[in-house]
């Protein structure tokens, strides 16, 4: 009788592990075809901050857990990724001359070290510039790379380099990044606005960005300067890595208000590994974070190797104090709150890889089969998840290019 009573709970249990592996294996299955048939995009990764590192290289699979970065072309290969934007970002140093002119230089080189990286792995990625480039490097089982200027920094005051930059490559602009500009207020200073907004040179940015079909990207930029932006451009914004502050209230996330007003203006937010979920505090890591910024002039008017001694160091802090992550379900619940508020046309994703964004379940690139895999259990059906992944971003990239006045 006792081995009665434990044998068939055991036997049920078994059952269940059982039928979830089967599930989870035939999902898995379903989502790498899907992967096969669509072209997938990731609207923001900074995975050029690893150019450069020792022992780092974009043709071999590195490890992301041994400071391997996030993303390279064997990884998105395995994680059925098939387009990434990769980023120009400077950090936020000063409004002067002398300032400009080095920003525009430190761009100018990671212009020259995506392009060479690329041209190194000609077999396996290019260089793309348009929606149609991304479909047919896919025919070609190669790895489209595309360009993104975060941080209007090197801009100055001078508008031609917008064209220069676009030539480069480029097709958006993230308008600031953490501090304010002189283009933008952005969501997180800590001084508070500086413009109440966008600043009249921010304004002449917009139209000249309209003029030559670059997109707008709002992420980072404060609410008033998101909404100065609505109403000024005359082709549809990008989010390129943001989430939704009804589901975690951080200023980086975009209100439901804004997302409304995103959708009205025909544009996209692409989710964020970022700031998805309230974690468990971590007070060791965050003394040490505070420590380093007061070291690195929080992270203001560094040189390159100082930036790159910085990254180092913030690095080596979250090896040391692990900390909890989000998950793979945490950011489809900003997805699924997205698609109940505006629709299935405005979202996509934009993983942050290598500038702090990553999953517990997704934490590189190889593991983006994940997000299908959840979109699926979900209920999304295949022409939905096409949208999420790539559909919903590249109309916006042609309704840019389509209004190129040049």
């Amino acid at each position: 009788m006792i081995f009665k009573r434990l044998f068939f709970p055991v036997l049920l249990a078994v059952f269940i592990l059982q039928a979830c592996n089967t599930e989870q294996r035939k999902l898995e299955k379903q989502a790498r075809e899907i992967h096969e048939q669509i072209v997938t995009l990731d609207s923001h990764t900074d995975t050029p901050l690893m150019f450069g590192r020792p022992g780092f290289d974009m043709g071999q699979r590195n490890d992301p857990r041994q400071g391997g970065g996030k993303l390279d072309f064997p990884r998105m290969k395995e994680g059925g990724l098939d387009a990434a934007f990769f980023a120009v970002f400077l950090g936020q140093g000063e409004s002067s001359p002398d300032a400009f002119a080095d920003a525009q230089r430190r761009a100018l080189n990671i212009f020259e070290s995506i392009h060479s990286v690329v041209k190194e792995n000609s077999e396996v990625a290019e260089i793309a510039i348009s929606p149609d480039d991304a479909y047919r490097l896919k025919e070609q089982g190669k790895r489209a790379v595309y360009i993104g200027l975060e941080n209007a920094y090197p801009i100055g005051y001078d508008l031609s380099l917008v064209e220069k930059y676009f030539d480069l490559g480029a097709r958006y602009i993230t308008l600031s990044h953490s501090r304010n500009n002189h283009v933008c207020d952005s969501s997180t200073d800590p001084d508070g606005p500086l413009h109440g907004g966008l600043s009249d040179f921010g304004r002449e940015l917009i139209l000249e960005m309209n003029r030559l079909g670059m997109m707008v990207d709002v992420s980072h930029i404060s609410d008033q300067a998101f909404f100065d932006v609505i109403e000024l451009s005359k082709a549809p914004v990008i989010a390129s890595h943001s989430n939704a502050r009804a589901v975690y209230d951080h200023p980086r996330n975009m209100t439901d208000e804004m997302i409304k007003a995103l959708a009205e203006n025909g544009g996209v937010v692409q989710l964020c590994f970022l700031y998805v979920t309230q974690l468990p505090p971590n007070p060791p890591r965050d003394s040490a974070r505070a420590e380093l910024r007061r070291k690195y002039n929080n992270f203001r008017d560094l040189t390159d190797e100082e930036m790159d001694m910085a990254r180092n160091e913030w690095f080596e802090i979250d090896r040391k104090y692990p900390s909890e992550l989000a998950t793979v379900s945490d950011i489809i619940d900003h997805l699924d709150h997205i698609v109940d508020l505006v629709g299935i046309d405005y979202v996509g994703i934009g993983s942050d890889f290598d500038g702090g964004g990553h999953l517990q379940d997704c934490y590189d690139v190889s593991e983006m089969h994940n997000i299908t895999i959840e979109m699926l259990r979900r209920g999304y059906t295949k022409e939905e998840i096409e949208k999420v992944w790539s559909g919903n971003f590249m109309r916006v990239f042609r309704e840019n290019l389509a209004r190129r006045e040049v």
